[in-house]
C-alpha cells in the first residue's frame, strides 16, 4: 500500500496519509495535507461559532444580535437586507494582486463586505436561534429544523416540547438528553431510543417507565437496572422523591457509577458497513469521523447530517453535499466545495465565505447568486477560467505565513488568524475540549467574555431543593451559575415545564448545562484497543458476563480502533461481545 508519512506544521506529530487518502487529494486536485487531522479539525472549528450570540451595531446603527462579535472587525448586514435587492456584494470587488499573498488580500475584502447577522429561515417567533429553518417559538436553539416549542436544543430535527437536547430527533417532551431518536417524555439521559416516560438512561432502547439504567433493551419497571412490578415500581419512585435538587443528584452519582460497571459498545453506532467513528449510523465506508448519519466515502469530519458523499475534512452540516473538502458550517446541495465556510447551495467554488447559490467562485466573501467571481470581482467565463490556474500558482510561489510561522498555501484552510471569533467563542471548547492554554498553545485567540450587566439577585446554592417549594415568581430572580458564576434566569415556559413535570430547578446555567452533556461522547480521538472482555467477566472483574461467548473463559482476542482511550474505567467490549450481554 501507498503511504506518506509527514510531520504536522502545526504540533511537529508524525501522521500518515495512507493510499485512499492520496486517490482522494487527487482526485479533487489538491495537494496532500500538511497539518495532521487533529489540527485541521480545529483550525476549522476556529471558524465555527455554534452557539454564541452578540450585541453588535449594524450599518443600518441598529443594536442587533448577531452570531458574529464587535471584535471581528465585520460589518454587520441585517439578513433580511441581505437578502434584498439593495445588497449586492460585487460592489465591493477588489483586482487580484499578484505582489502580495491571497490571504492577505482576502483579510481586507473579509473586512470590507458586510455580512448578515445570522443564517435561518421559517424562524416564526424564534429569534434566538441561529443555523436553523422552521422553528417555532423556539429559544436558543441551534443547527436544528422543524422544531416546536424548545428551549436550548442543538442538533435537533422534529423536536417538540423540549429543554436542553443535543442531537435529537423525532421527540417529543425530553430534558437534559443528549442523543436519541423517537423518545417521548424521557428526563436526563444519553444514547437513548424509543423510549418512554423515563428517568436517567444510558445506552438504553425501546425501554419504558424506567430509572437509573444502563444498556436495557425492551424492559419496563426497573430501577437501576433491577426489575420490579408495576406497584412496587411506582411506590419505590415516590420513595425517591426526585424532585427534590439534593435527592436527584444522589441518584445521578449512583446512575453514572452503573455507567461504568455495565459493557458499552467500543463506539457508538448502529447499521454501519466499514465505520471507524463516533456516533456514526446508517453509513458505509467511513473512517475517523465523529457524528454523522448516512454517510458515505467520508474521513477525518465531524458533525455531519445525512447525505454526505465522497468528502473529506467536513466539519458540521452537510445534506446532499459530495467532494467536500476541508469545509466548515456549510451544506444543502454542495458540489465540489473546497476550503469554504458558511456555504449553502453552491458547487465549484475554493476559499468562499458566508455566501449561498455560487458557482466557479474563488476567494469570494457575503455572495448570492453569483458566478466567475474572484475576490468579489465578476468575470466572464473565458476570464474566470484564464486567470484561476495563474492564481492557484501565485499561491504556491507566494504563500502566507502565519505568526507562528506555518505556511498556507494552495491546499491549505484559511489562518485562524482570520477567523472573526475567539476560540472560546466557537465549539472547540466541548468538542475538543481545549482550555486556555490549549487555545493560545495552539495559536488561536481566547477573549473573555465581557462581564455581565445583570446584578445577581440569587445564589444558586440557595434555590428552593424541591420543585414544588417554589412558584412562578422564580423567574424574576437572576441566578448565579454554580459553575461558571455567570447569570442565568429559569424562563416563565422552562420553569412551567419544570413544575409539570417534577423536575428540580438547574443550579448552573445552560452553557454548563451542555458542557455536562457533551461528556457523554468522547472527544474526537482516536486509539487502538482491545476487548475488555477477560472471559466470564471483565478485567479487574467489573462485570459478571451473563452469557456464553464465542472465546468461552479465554480473554477476547478482538482489538478495534475507539475514542476511548487505554486508562479509562469504563468496561468497554467489541461488537461480538457487547452484543451477546447487551442486545
Amino acid at each position: 500500500m501507498n503511504t506518506e508519512t509527514k510531520t504536522c506544521q502545526s504540533c511537529k506529530q508524525e501522521f500518515t496519509i495512507d493510499s485512499v487518502d492520496l486517490t482522494f487529494y487527487e482526485k479533487i486536485e489538491v495537494p496532500p495535507p500538511t497539518w495532521c487531522p487533529w489540527c485541521r479539525m480545529v483550525r476549522r472549528m476556529a471558524f465555527w461559532n455554534e452557539r454564541s450570540f452578540f450585541r453588535v451595531i449594524d450599518t443600518e446603527g441598529k443594536s442587533i444580535l448577531s452570531t458574529y462579535p464587535s471584535e471581528s472587525l465585520l460589518k454587520i448586514i441585517d439578513k433580511d437586507l441581505w437578502f434584498s435587492d439593495a445588497f449586492d456584494g460585487t460592489t465591493y470587488g477588489m483586482e487580484y494582486d499578484f505582489s502580495r499573498s491571497f490571504f492577505e488580500q482576502y483579510k481586507e475584502l473579509l473586512e470590507a463586505v458586510p455580512v448578515p447577522h445570522r443564517s435561518g429561515s421559517n424562524l416564526v417567533n424564534s429569534e434566538y436561534s441561529n443555523n436553523a429553518d422552521n422553528l417555532k417559538n423556539c429559544y436558543m436553539c441551534f443547527n436544528s429544523n422543524t422544531c416546536e416549542n424548545c428551549m436550548y436544543t442543538v442538533f435537533g430535527s422534529k423536536v417538540k416540547d423540549s429543554i436542553d437536547t443535543n442531537n435529537i430527533s423525532s421527540s417529543t417532551l425530553l430534558y437534559d438528553v443528549d442523543t436519541g431518536s423517537d423518545c417521548n417524555k424521557v428526563f436526563f439521559g444519553g444514547e437513548v431510543d424509543s423510549s418512554y416516560n423515563s428517568w436517567l438512561l444510558y445506552d438504553c432502547d425501546n425501554v419504558s417507565d424506567c430509572f437509573g439504567c444502563v444498556g436495557l433493551r425492551g424492559k419496563k419497571y426497573h430501577i437501576f437496572n433491577i426489575a420490579y412490578s408495576k406497584d412496587e415500581y411506582m411506590k419505590k419512585l415516590e420513595e425517591m422523591n426526585i424532585g427534590s435538587y439534593g435527592a436527584l443528584e444522589q441518584h445521578k452519582k449512583r446512575w453514572r457509577d452503573l455507567m461504568l460497571r455495565v459493557p458499552r459498545r467500543y463506539y457508538s453506532g448502529v447499521q454501519n458497513t466499514q465505520v471507524i467513528g463516533e456516533n456514526i449510523c446508517h453509513s458505509k465506508n467511513v473512517k475517523y469521523c465523529f457524528k454523522g448519519c448516512s454517510l458515505e466515502n467520508v474521513a477525518y469530519s465531524q458533525a455531519l447530517a445525512p447525505g454526505v458523499k465522497d468528502s473529506y475534512d467536513f466539519t458540521n452540516w452537510g445534506i446532499n453535499a459530495e467532494l467536500v473538502y476541508e469545509t466548515v458550517d456549510s451544506g444543502t446541495n454542495l458540489h465540489n466545495v473546497k476550503f469554504s465556510y458558511q456555504c449553502v447551495q453552491s458547487s465549484d467554488i475554493y476559499y468562499c465565505l458566508i455566501s449561498m447559490n455560487l458557482k466557479d467562485c474563488f476567494g469570494c466573501t457575503s455572495l448570492r447568486g453569483k458566478q466567475y467571481c474572484i475576490l468579489n470581482k465578476q468575470y466572464t467565463k473565458e476570464e474566470y477560467e484564464a486567470i484561476l490556474p495563474k492564481i492557484l500558482q501565485h499561491m504556491r510561489d507566494v504563500p502566507y505565513i502565519d505568526s507562528r510561522g506555518r505556511i498556507f498555501t494552495y491546499g491549505e484552510f484559511f489562518p485562524s488568524e482570520l477567523s472573526p471569533f475567539a476560540a472560546n467563542e466557537t465549539a472547540l471548547l466541548e468538542t475538543a475540549n481545549m482550555n486556555k492554554d490549549d487555545i493560545l498553545n495552539f495559536g488561536l485567540v481566547w477573549r473573555e467574555p465581557k462581564a455581565t450587566e445583570y446584578k445577581i439577585t440569587l445564589q444558586a446554592l440557595d434555590l428552593p431543593d424541591h420543585i414544588s417549594q417554589t412558584n412562578e415568581t422564580i423567574s424574576q430572580e437572576i441566578i448565579e451559575c454554580l459553575d461558571c458564576h455567570r447569570a442565568y434566569r429559569v424562563a416563565p415556559v422552562e420553569f412551567a415545564f419544570l413544575k409539570e413535570n417534577g423536575i428540580p430547578l438547574p443550579r448552573k446555567c445552560h452553557n454548563c448545562r451542555f458542557k455536562d452533556r457533551a461528556t457523554f461522547h468522547n472527544l474526537p480521538r482516536w486509539y487502538q484497543g482491545s476487548c475488555t472482555c477477560n472471559g466470564s467477566a471483565s478485567l479487574k472483574g467489573v462485570y459478571q458476563n451473563q452469557a456464553e461467548h464465542f472465546h468461552g473463559t479465554e480473554p477476547c482476542p478482538n482489538t478495534y480502533v475507539t475514542t476511548y482511550s487505554p486508562d479509562r474505567p469504563e468496561v468497554v467490549y467489541c461488537e461480538q461481545c457487547y452484543q451477546q450481554e447487551i442486545v
